[in-house]
């Protein structure tokens, strides 16, 4: 049940876990990085060139630096000039209670304005994704918006259910390593299909509200909403594999965008805030 707002718009939750405002760093926020053993040799290939977060005022050739949402730095995404380069930010923490969550954030994205044109086709998709592991299973919901293939426009969210396949890293049995965020295996959510605003010219940038709700008993997505739309995600299964040594009580949470084309893509997040209903 939603019971308040924030300064900054949030319907949260009744417990806030964590309200991470950009103006006052990174707050966590980290990069994504492969699992190794001995030697960085032993990283999996997708994982040896993943751009981490960083902070951003928004600068733009033509008008200056915008700032964020509700003030002055973003956390910004951005991958290399290359297709298939990916970003990706990822917060890690814990839960105390197996109950239901909600994140909620406000977000942007956008190829670089490096040319004088809007170029909304060249990024190919950015999403959100949780890791989560109980006492027997670990459970991994993966969203994403899919915003163009080759220069098609999609415009629509998919989940992801396939496990990946894994690997051992390392000769003492306690790291595996897999890669969950290739192109392969989405599949559409029901009725997915959104247009979101892209504006006019290639520094324009609007604000999108993102809600994502999750019940950490049953590890599965609840709800999704972004800007109007809400979407249904009951048959959104999860991927789903058995417990690993050394995750208990997980709750990550990671953000990602991919470019479509040889230029930069770049995904910023306003703040973001986990809530959670504790009983």
């Amino acid at each position: 049940m939603l019971t308040h707002t924030t300064s900054d718009g949030y319907a949260p939750l009744p417990v806030t876990l964590f309200h991470d405002d950009f103006d006052q760093g990174l707050q966590g926020w980290t990069g994504l990085i492969g699992n190794y053993e001995d030697s960085l040799d032993s990283l999996l290939p997708e994982y040896r060139d993943l751009r981490p977060p960083m902070l951003s005022n928004s600068p733009a050739w033509d008008t200056g630096s915008s700032g964020s949402l509700h003030g002055t730095y973003a956390m910004k995404l951005a991958t290399r000039p290359q297709a298939g380069s990916l970003a990706v930010g990822i917060k890690r923490l814990t839960y105390r209670q197996a109950c239901p969550v909600q994140l909620e954030t406000y977000f942007t994205f956008k190829p670089e304005a490096n040319e004088l044109r809007l170029g909304e086709m060249d990024t190919h998709s950015f999403g959100i994704l949780f890791d989560l592991q109980n006492a027997d299973r670990r459970v991994m919901p993966h969203l994403h918006y899919l915003n163009a293939v080759e220069g098609v426009h999609c415009g629509r969210w998919q989940f992801k259910r396939a496990p990946p396949q894994f690997h051992d890293i390392g000769h003492t049995g306690k790291t595996v390593s897999h890669f969950h965020l290739n192109t392969a295996g989405w599949e559409d959510l029901p009725d997915g299909r959104q247009l979101l605003c892209y504006n006019e010219i290639a520094t324009k940038q609007n604000w999108h509200y993102l809600r994502v709700g999750l019940d950490l008993n049953s590890m599965r997505l609840t709800a999704l909403q972004c800007n109007d739309r809400i979407f249904d995600v009951s048959g959104a299964e999860p991927m789903t594999m058995p417990a690993m040594a050394n995750l208990w009580c997980m709750l990550n949470v990671a953000f990602w965008i991919r470019a479509g084309t040889p230029r930069r893509s770049f995904l910023l997040i306003d703040s973001v805030l986990l809530s959670a209903d504790l009983d």
